[in-house]
């Protein structure tokens, strides 16, 4: 396949993209509007053949692709799923996409009645961060890095509980797993956000933004291969990471922050339930570009 431009874009600025679903697949392939890639969720486009894997390959011909998985469980102590690992790398194959990321945690786990046997959460559960977790995160990051003969690039998880066995903070453990693999990192500043908002609720941090500013600062910048943006929501006693609205005020303040830290990295929208019009995730592209363009003139000066 032939490789897509890597930028429709004219922004002297970090590539941005959107995540591309469903209700946008036909829109986009018509208007072709200018984004530096797209985004789709790698488990969704399986199944060979069919309609969908038909609209990924026409997306491909115009855009730069990114796959991101919900399904490795990349923490998970009883390994990869080579079914799962097959399916991702024939779909990597015939794609060629610019990543191959998903998140740092586990949905696997075996029974405890037939512990031959596993059981899927269907769920993005955080794995604890000790140093047997890293062990095993970091054998299951090189087992798909093997499959695919190709670098991945990990997420820090939107975490709702906390493991008491913790050993190492967050971002101590997913430097260490970048430097032992060779992994890159995809830092979603929201769930840095959404974390920070929840660990004040239970009193843990009094300046959230202050606690983010010191989470970028920690992450080691040549790990950092992209950056996701996405809106939450406070439902008082808790704040859910649900991908559904604006990027929220304190969360473009840390991208400006994170791009000056990082450098020009690329950036995604994320939208993924009450999506809106096209329109409206293409004026969010827009804004990243405003809010990217003064901290790189800075940096670079």
């Amino acid at each position: 396949m032939t490789a897509a431009e890597p930028s429709k874009s004219t922004h002297p600025v970090a590539h941005v993209g959107i995540g591309w679903r469903h209700p946008h697949f036909a829109e986009l392939l018509q208007q072709q509007p200018a984004l530096d890639f797209i985004e789709v969720h790698s488990e969704n486009f399986f199944a060979p053949g069919g309609a969908a894997r038909a609209v990924l390959r026409q997306g491909r011909e115009h855009y730069a692709v990114s796959l991101h998985g919900v399904g490795l469980s990349l923490g998970s102590a009883s390994g990869i799923n080579e079914a799962h690992l097959d399916q991702l790398a024939a779909l990597v194959a015939e794609i060629e996409p610019v990543r191959v990321s998903d998140h740092a945690c586990f949905a696997l786990g075996p029974l405890s009645q037939r512990p031959a046997q596993s059981v899927h959460a269907s769920d993005l559960l955080p794995t604890p961060f000790t140093r047997a977790a890293l062990d095993a995160m970091c054998a299951n990051v090189q087992r798909v890095q093997d499959r695919l003969h190709r670098p991945i690039v990990v997420e820090n998880l939107s975490a709702y509980v906390r493991w008491q066995a913790d050993e190492l903070n967050e971002t101590g453990f997913l430097n260490s797993l970048a430097q032992r693999t060779g992994c890159g990192l995809l830092v979603d500043v929201n769930n840095i956000f959404v974390n920070a908002l929840n660990d004040r609720l239970q009193g843990f941090a009094t300046d959230p933004v202050a606690t983010c500013m010191q989470w970028l600062d920690d992450i080691h910048p040549p790990a950092v291969a992209e950056l996701h943006l996405a809106g939450h929501v406070d439902c008082g006693d808790i704040v859910i990471d649900d991908h559904g609205s604006h990027v929220a005020p304190p969360v473009w303040a840390l991208y400006r922050h994170a791009l000056l830290r990082f450098g020009a990295v690329p950036t995604l929208i994320e939208w993924d339930t009450d999506v809106p019009e096209l329109r409206v995730l293409l004026e969010e592209a827009d804004t990243a570009r405003r809010h990217a363009l003064p901290r790189l003139e800075a940096a670079i000066a």
